[in-house]
């Protein structure tokens, strides 16, 4: 007994919209423990629906679809699925009614290609739609299946979700058990690498435990199935702190924590302050800080310093040192943290200077390269190399040089 989510629309397909839909009902089923192993998307094209169609419902007992509700020629989800199923379109007289007093609310009279939207197939219960025009539908075209059909507008696909959709499928006896999940993140690790430290742990069978990997992360999905969140969270939790102790520092956080919040929740405990003085990422690393409610308890400022001429004038770098090394090199990521955290008189100074491309790169110092800078307390300063390199792309190396910068400040917090 599973569930596949069917997202129908050409502009899904030309990258045009993010496909935001499939990802909160792919949460939304895990809440209510509906297995769901596939996700289609498929143009506005009838043929190729009826395809998927045929596909789904030979290996699912739920089809949910989205999108292709409207008035317009190509919006052809309900008409499809009827022909497919050999099922005729019937008007519903209430959904004209919903339809009309909706454009009355707004001064308008209701189009004559909008009652399209009120043809649904012979047999189908109508899925209410508060805030549009385009209702779904609730079918069970045969034994053993259900399809629901959902507009694609997120803000109008959520309400009908929660409103109609759950307490449906919990009337079907679906919603007893729960598929909770916590998402560890790690920085400073290789997904191989992680994966290898913790291969026992990969063929458990509840809770299941999954690497996955992006912008230079990587995180560890613990999910279990429960009869609640509570006992769920009751298995996960012991998987949960062995995961940790073997991974040590590379351990950051969980769920929605990111290394700017963890590193501010530091600072704050510990009643420090930081600055930053950013080169390559202009701004971004501030701007990650920021970021957090309440960050100006312990982030004081910074500075961009791109020219040198800031380097020199603001931040102390000895220009002599420039001159030799170059503004990417450890010495100057050095002087530009110990050049911020004195010129704004913080605890920390943390600095980035480095090339994220596309241009400005040699053989010597390539696309990638970045030095990040820590100032401390007392005299204590040191520096980190990184090769990013250039496939990342210039946005990524500027994101990932960030965060690591951030990574390097949490580890010395930690250890120190």
């Amino acid at each position: 007994m599973s569930a596949e989510i069917i997202c129908v629309g050409t502009e899904l397909l030309l990258g045009d919209i993010l496909n935001s839909n499939a990802q909160y009902l792919a949460q939304q089923l895990a809440k209510l423990g509906i297995p769901h192993y596939y996700q289609t998307v498929v143009g506005d094209n009838p043929q190729r629906l009826k395809q998927v169609i045929e596909i789904a419902a030979a290996r699912v007992k739920i089809l949910i679809f989205t999108g292709g509700l409207g008035p317009t020629p190509d919006d052809l989800t309900c008409e499809t699925i009827a022909d497919f199923f050999g099922v005729p379109l019937v008007e519903d007289p209430e959904i004209i009614e919903d339809i009309t007093e909706k454009f009355a609310q707004r001064g308008r009279v209701m189009s004559p290609s909008n009652r399209k939207q009120a043809l649904i197939p012979q047999g189908a219960k109508v899925l209410p739609n508060p805030t549009g025009t385009a209702p779904g539908i609730i079918w069970q075209p045969r034994p053993g299946l259900t399809i629901f059909t959902f507009p694609g507008v997120p803000s109008e696909l959520y309400p009908m979700w929660q409103e109609t959709a759950v307490p449906f499928l919990k009337s079907q006896g679906w919603g007893e058990e729960i598929i909770h999940s916590r998402s560890l993140r790690f920085w400073g690790i290789g997904e191989s690498t992680l994966a290898e430290k913790v291969s026992d742990y990969l063929n458990l069978l509840n809770p299941t435990v999954a690497t996955y990997a992006g912008k230079g992360e990587v995180r560890l999905r613990v999910s279990a199935k429960a009869s609640s969140e509570t006992a769920a969270e009751a298995l996960i939790a012991p998987i949960e702190q062995q995961l940790i102790e073997i991974a040590g520092l590379d351990y950051y956080g969980a769920d929605d924590d990111n290394l700017a919040s963890v590193v501010g929740k530091l600072l704050r405990e510990l009643r420090e302050t930081l600055s930053v003085a950013e080169s390559c990422t202009g701004g971004g690393l501030g701007q990650m800080l920021t970021d957090i409610s309440g960050s100006s308890d312990y982030f004081w400022g910074g500075v961009i310093s791109y020219d040198n001429s800031v380097k020199v004038g603001l931040l102390g770098v000895n220009p002599e040192d420039l001159d030799k090394f170059g503004a990417v090199s450890a010495i100057v990521a050095e002087q530009m943290a110990i050049g911020v955290k004195n010129r704004l008189g913080t605890t920390w100074g943390l600095s980035i200077t480095g090339i994220a491309g596309p241009t400005g790169g040699t053989n010597e110092k390539p696309v990638g390269l970045v030095y990040i800078g820590l100032a401390g307390p007392g005299s204590d300063v040191t520096s980190f190399e990184y090769r990013f390199g250039t496939i990342r792309g210039r946005s990524l190396i500027r994101h990932v040089s960030a965060n690591a910068a951030l990574d390097n400040l949490r580890r010395k917090l930690l250890t120190r």
